[in-house]
């Protein structure tokens, strides 16, 4: 069946905005990155849910995220899938171009994994005596025993590679080496290697590891040539990921055309959460025009299914991908202080009150309950203590208190580099 022809299915009712301005043409030009956690934007355009609010979404698929900031930032493009820490970086003037960008809707939270070769996997239970099922943190302080006799060795240090310096991969990476005694700038090397070409690179020896989105982590596991050893959920399970990216002055022109399409995309994530819609989203993602991948893997990591190597080992996450449910949603602003934290963490902007603000200001919740309502913000509030609930733990047992910034990065014994310039345009 066409996917342009499918009727919306499990998804509730909810009302537009009761007035419409005129704001000229309601074709939204969406800029994405072939991931599964651009399901909520693809299933809005695929599955009629943006066409009920009066709004066409133009996908365009594209290569890197440099890209993405660079079209949304030309007007090539009216909102773009984009990495939770990219609105936050150009709010912070970060970047070769960072031009002013705000999100008013997170995506939805999960999706990412590590996935080292399997070269280095059989070193790390060679070295440490790691057993199949060993945990995150296990599997992180293993890979440290086998950096330290690397460089013992007189060996060059690995390369693992990541999407973007400004992007919750990288920040998640670098928390989950760090947590297992690897400092990610004096004892590995990180480069940046678009998503779909992750497997390859491992596949060619070119890297000896990544963290990326789904489906590319799977993809590797069952090519042989990755083993997955730890997932979002064991670093951060309320970790923000992708967000809908849009210029301020954009927001700010059409404020109508942003209320029906956050009520466009709401509803896409609610349909995306059902279980029972999966295949057909599977189906959809699946498709060349999105992301190309087989639709097997894709209904597996929808459903949290893991592969974790070739060799039969596997794993179920719940909740691996949520869409909507639990405010994966909300923009909370406390997510975009935590993203800031690991900027001053790892060096690449100084702490100073005026870069909390203004790290604050890339998240908008306001825009979010002015479409949405109030009742549909999180009880919780928008500056929440993270990674206390039994049920949101940090890996390594910190809690990141927004009001005490500076602290908590402190606190770290692998943290705090002198800022340097970033290379990130790739």
């Amino acid at each position: 069946m066409n996917m342009m022809t499918k009727s919306i299915v499990s998804a509730p009712r909810v009302p537009a905005p009761a007035s419409i301005r005129h704001e000229g043409s309601r074709v939204l030009r969406a800029g994405f990155i072939p991931l599964v956690d651009a399901s909520v934007l693809i299933a809005a355009a695929e599955f009629g849910f943006a066409q009920r609010e009066g709004l066409s979404l133009e996908l365009v698929r594209d290569v890197s995220w440099a890209n993405v900031r660079d079209r949304l930032a030309f007007r090539q493009f009216d909102i773009a899938h984009m990495l939770s820490p990219m609105p936050v970086a150009s709010m912070l003037g970060l970047g070769s171009n960072p031009s002013p960008t705000i999100t008013p809707l997170s995506l939805g939270r999960g999706g990412n994994a590590i996935t080292l070769s399997t070269r280095l996997f059989a070193r790390m239970q060679h070295k440490a005596d790691l057993r199949d099922d060993a945990s995150a943190l296990e599997n992180a302080q293993a890979l440290a025993r086998v950096v330290r006799s690397m460089k013992e060795r007189g060996e060059a240090p690995l390369t693992l590679g990541m999407t973007y310096p400004f992007s919750s991969h990288n920040y998640e990476f670098r928390y989950w080496l760090a947590a297992g005694g690897v400092d990610p700038d004096t004892d590995v090397r990180l480069v940046v290697v678009p998503p779909p070409m992750t497997s390859d690179a491992l596949a060619a020896g070119a890297i000896d590891g990544f963290c990326v989105g789904a489906p590319w982590n799977m993809v590797a596991s069952e090519r042989g040539v990755g083993r997955i050893v730890a997932a979002k959920q064991d670093i951060w399970p309320s970790a923000p990921e992708k967000v809908l990216g849009m210029r301020p002055e954009w927001a700010d022109s059409k404020p109508d055309t942003v209320m029906r399409l956050l009520v466009a995309l709401d509803a896409a994530a609610r349909w995306c959460d059902e279980p029972e819609n999966h295949d057909s989203l599977a189906e959809a993602l699946a498709d060349s025009r999105h992301i190309s991948a087989p639709v097997d893997i894709i209904r597996h990591v929808l459903s949290g299914k893991f592969s974790l190597d070739a060799k039969g080992n596997s794993r179920v996450i719940q909740n691996y991908f949520t869409f909507h449910s639990d405010h994966a949603g909300y923009p909370r602003p406390s997510h975009a202080l935590w993203i800031y934290s690991q900027m001053v963490r790892w060096g690449q902007v100084p702490y100073s009150e005026a870069g909390t603000a203004a790290a604050a200001s890339a998240y908008r919740p306001d825009l979010y309950r002015a479409a949405l309502g109030e009742e549909a913000a999180p009880a919780d509030g928008d500056l929440r203590i993270e990674g206390e609930r039994p049920d949101d733990r940090f890996m390594d047992g910190h809690i990141f208190d927004p009001g005490s910034l500076s602290n908590y990065v402190e606190s770290f014994p692998v943290a705090w580099r002198k800022p340097h310039r970033q290379d990130e345009d790739t």
